[in-house]
């Protein structure tokens, strides 16, 4: 169970075992802490007792904050939940020679087939409504694949080059993924194409939040397996960038995020937004909702169908294997089609 909190000036505590919602005197919702998965609040003027606090950390649960636009900027769990010296010393030991280099093109190579897999899945439920437009997209899918083969090609350790040279092919098969992602989506959302910060079109916005929804998850599975989540492969290292998270994120950014909104939009789901231009609250909450709907339905993985959930903490917890040398490979995770 999830408890998204997104109206202003609600206070949440502790009462016997739940979690309670209150606004001045009307009780919003109350839900047992020992079914609760974790918290998202994602509004301004929320207060929380120091109770909340503490027994969301003895149990496990992490509450994350989210601000209007959807970025997050905080979360709260367990202090020992960090304490992996191990794990985090071969973390920064792996930048330095080959594992740096195979973990960063894992990366790549998992958001290129799951973003040429999205566009076969999208292009399977048009092959008899619409042929030419399924022979399209799916020609876009080989395309995006194209630059699979010399992201697979490079060897050597991670270096400032070889990582702008994974960044450049990742870029490519982005460029030619989201052109076909264009033909798929309404034209009344008349989306300009890919924007990230500061876009003012819904459909971006929309996007741009799904995603701030699911790096509070990664982050989570991050830290439950040991790991610093700012300590990266694929992304360059900078004070206060994630760059671990935005590494382990580009394997779910399709299966997640994008499927659930294309499906979302094609299906007449109206994405408000506020007179500020800004999402509004309905639509946000909305967006919350059906990332953790996702999230628990199952993808293959493994040789059996399981939920995505526990697909990002296996991942999670496979690359710290590999950093310590206890696996000899990382496969990233793809998208089933």
């Amino acid at each position: 169970m999830h408890l998204i909190v997104d109206q202003f000036g609600v206070f949440i505590s502790k009462h016997q075992g739940r979690i309670r919602v209150m606004k001045e005197k009307e009780r919003l919702t109350e839900v047992p802490i020992m079914h609760l998965e974790q918290i998202i609040i994602c509004s301004d003027g929320v207060s929380l007792s120091s109770d909340v606090v503490r027994a969301c950390a003895e149990e496990g649960i992490p509450i994350h904050f989210l601000d209007s636009i959807g970025n997050d900027y905080g979360a709260l769990m367990h202090s020992g939940i960090t304490g992996m010296a191990l794990t985090r010393r071969a973390q920064l030991r792996a930048g330095d020679d080959e594992r740096g280099l195979m973990l960063a093109q894992a990366f790549a190579s998992g958001k290129i087939q799951s973003q040429a897999n999205l566009l076969r899945y999208a292009a399977k439920n048009r092959k008899e409504s619409d042929p030419d437009l399924h022979h399209d997209l799916m020609r876009a899918a080989t395309e995006v694949l194209d630059t699979l083969p010399s992201v697979r090609a490079m060897r050597g350790v991670l270096t400032e080059e070889t990582r702008a040279a994974l960044m450049g092919f990742e870029g490519m098969s982005s460029a030619r993924y989201w052109a076909a992602v264009a033909r798929i989506i309404p034209d009344d959302l008349a989306w300009p194409g890919r924007e990230t910060r500061g876009a003012r079109d819904r459909f971006n916005q929309a996007l741009n939040y799904g995603y701030s929804i699911l790096q509070t998850q990664v982050r989570t599975a991050l830290i439950l397996a040991g790991l610093d989540p700012h300590a990266g492969f694929l992304h360059a290292d900078r004070p206060g960038k994630p760059s671990l998270t935005l590494d382990l994120i580009e394997e779910f950014r399709q299966a997640v995020v994008d499927r659930t909104l294309i499906g979302l939009v094609n299906r007449q789901f109206e994405i408000g937004q506020r007179d500020d231009g800004l999402l509004d609250d309905a639509t946000r909450k909305r967006i919350v909702e059906k990332m953790m709907e996702r999230l628990n339905s199952t993808e293959p993985f493994e040789g059996k169908r399981q939920p995505l959930r526990h697909i990002l903490q296996c991942q999670a917890r496979h690359i710290a294997t590999f950093v310590r040398g206890e696996r000899p490979t990382y496969e990233p995770f793809v998208m089933g089609w």
